[in-house]
């Protein structure tokens, strides 16, 4: 397991969460993408995963709801992947949740991206449900954990 160092990162540092973003995901998107995304969403955060001083994985959320904080997008590096990184982003996440109070952690994650699917499972979070996304054609699982 990859010992990261989890770092949040401002609103600045869109550019570094593009840049693995595209790295990790297609189709790649620009730094307009992200910021109309955050637009009017209440306590962003965005996490930085860094291995030997290089970022390697990032995840970002919101607030869903009052109670519900929602990680809108998570992603590791492929030369990064099966080292716990997305374990340990989950994991700032769900403390940074519990600190400012939200009872419940929620995400999506598409159906093919069988990793995550194994980090949701493995970390506790329970299927809650399944939606169809037209933006990307496929079947969005829907994981909730409870913090309380």
């Amino acid at each position: 397991m990859a010992n990261a160092k989890i770092v949040a990162v401002g609103p600045g540092e869109v550019g570094l969460i593009v840049d693995l973003y595209r790295q990790i995901f297609s189709p790649a998107q620009d730094e307009e993408y992200f910021r109309r995304r955050f637009q009017g969403r209440y306590n962003v955060n965005q996490f930085v995963a860094m291995v030997d001083d290089q970022p390697v994985g990032f995840n970002i959320g919101f607030e869903l709801m009052p109670t519900t904080y929602f990680c809108w997008s998570c992603g590791v590096i492929p030369d990064a992947r099966r080292l716990g990184v997305a374990t340990q982003l989950m994991k700032a996440l769900e403390a940074f949740s519990t600190e400012h109070q939200y009872a419940i952690i929620r995400f999506e994650c598409q159906n093919q991206h069988r990793p995550m699917l194994h980090v949701a499972i493995t970390e506790g979070y329970d299927l809650v449900g399944i939606r169809w996304d037209t933006a990307s054609a496929n079947n969005m699982v829907v994981f909730e954990k409870d913090l309380r």
